[in-house]
């Protein structure tokens, strides 16, 4: 097993058959914690049967994370140009009172998605590090919610002490996010929070300082892959 990857170890197939053969209610694994904003209702993934491993990790990118070999869900064409979003401002500097970051990984039909550097950030200033991997550290101005580098990890800058979800960081985007869709990817939508099994509508995610989410869109269903984040973040 690879010290940088730690993969589920999945509940016996029968006991989800006979839980699905009796109506027997699922047991829910976590209970999650309201004052820190992670979900109530996580279930076991065991209770969706099979689901394929996910694939290998990509080489580590200017964050220390992972990138994805994928191609992007959706440029950044359809972004929002500075105006305020669900209440959320772009901001050439501000003073932070919390800077969490929260990991995005998408899969559309079995194929992972990439989401690219600069989402949230107006007229972003792409650079690159010694390795060749692009990262954007300047822009005219950075919505709370934004992305460095084309990893997966969001930024959640914020000078008011408020919550956050991903449907905020999609309106950012200006994609469509919903239990059917996400962005140009149409299909029923199975949510990840940390490993389990999130039950409530995508938009409604509460990004939180190291939340892993991901979003499968459609089938094959792929098993989620947790990250380790790197001390830095």
């Amino acid at each position: 097993m690879s010290q940088r990857r730690w993969r589920l170890i999945w509940g016996a197939a029968a006991v989800a058959v006979v839980a699905a053969a009796t109506g027997i209610t699922l047991a829910i694994v976590d209970g999650g914690s309201a004052a820190a904003g992670t979900p109530n209702g996580l279930l076991s993934p065991s209770v969706l049967g099979k689901l394929q491993p996910a694939p290998r990790l990509g080489p580590d990118g200017y964050e220390g994370v992972p990138v994805p070999n994928a191609a992007p869900l959706a440029t950044r064409a359809t972004m929002a140009a500075g105006q305020k979003v669900d209440g959320i401002s772009c901001q050439s500097n501000f003073h932070l009172l919390f800077h969490w970051h929260a990991a995005l990984t998408i899969f559309a039909n079995g194929k992972q998605s990439q989401i690219p550097a600069g989402v949230g950030i107006i007229d972003p200033k792409e650079t690159k590090n010694s390795k060749g991997q692009p990262y954007i550290q300047e822009g005219k101005c950075f919505y709370w919610l934004h992305t460095h580098a084309p990893d997966g990890v969001i930024h959640i800058e914020s000078p008011v002490q408020r919550g956050f979800t991903l449907g905020d960081f999609f309106d950012e985007w200006g994609l469509p996010l919903s239990p059917d869709q996400v962005g140009p990817a149409k299909g029923h939508v199975t949510v990840f929070y940390d490993g389990k099994v999130y039950q409530g509508s995508p938009r409604d995610i509460p990004l939180v300082d190291k939340a892993q989410i991901q979003l499968d869109v459609g089938t094959p269903r792929i098993a989620p892959d947790l990250i380790p984040f790197p001390k830095n973040l």
